[in-house]
């Protein structure tokens, strides 16, 4: 006895319907799931002076910063360092350099202190951005980070070490730039006393 077609029709949309549930909670995919927020601070407020900036020793004024353009590591504009309002600290480092990672946490703590006084600034150079990220988050680092490539930075200030300090007065020029290696707070806190006049606790 041959049935109508839509009775033999039934049982596999039926078969099919039941293949096709699935017991996956809701929410967003997995590569959405990966992303990790970024630990670092916006960059937007670095070319804005800061509330309470000391005044430049006297003395003759150093040069500008390299007319450059540097990524912010949050994403948004690019960041023109020759708009960077001093005064500033800028820490140049990588996630493989040793004496970088062991200076970091006391950048962080500079940052914390300068109590709106003056910026500190991270540079990440010639490193990925997964290292980057992680050294972050391990270190709770939380000032703003550029991010260079290369090594243009450094070429324009014509060194070539790591890690690598800029002191930058508040009329934008580098008043100290130190490459002797891992600084600590007290070390820190003397060459901003000295370059920036400002006073900070070690």
């Amino acid at each position: 006895m041959n049935r109508p077609l839509p009775y033999l029709l039934v049982p596999v949309l039926l078969a099919l319907a039941a293949c096709t549930g699935t017991d996956e909670p809701a929410g967003p995919a997995p590569a959405a799931r990966a992303e990790r927020p970024s630990p670092f601070a916006d960059c937007a407020p670095l070319a804005v002076v800061p509330a309470s900036a000391a005044a430049t020793p006297a003395g003759e004024p150093g040069d500008p910063l390299p007319e450059l353009t540097l990524s912010c590591f949050t994403g948004g504009a690019p960041v023109a360092l020759r708009d960077v309002k001093g005064p500033a600290v800028i820490n140049v480092w990588a996630s493989w350099c040793p004496p970088c990672r062991k200076e970091l946490p006391a950048f962080q703590r500079l940052s914390e202190r300068a109590a709106g006084r003056f910026q500190v600034i991270g540079v990440n150079s010639r490193d990925s951005r997964g290292g980057a990220q992680s050294i972050g988050e391990d270190f709770g680092v939380r000032f703003p980070m550029l991010v260079d490539q290369g090594d243009a930075f450094e070429r324009g200030l014509g060194r070539n070490a790591f890690p690598l300090t800029v002191f930058v007065g508040a009329d934008g020029r580098i008043r100290h730039t130190d490459s002797t290696g891992a600084l600590d707070d007290a070390r820190l806190a003397e060459l901003v006393r000295q370059h920036l006049g400002v006073e900070v606790a070690a």
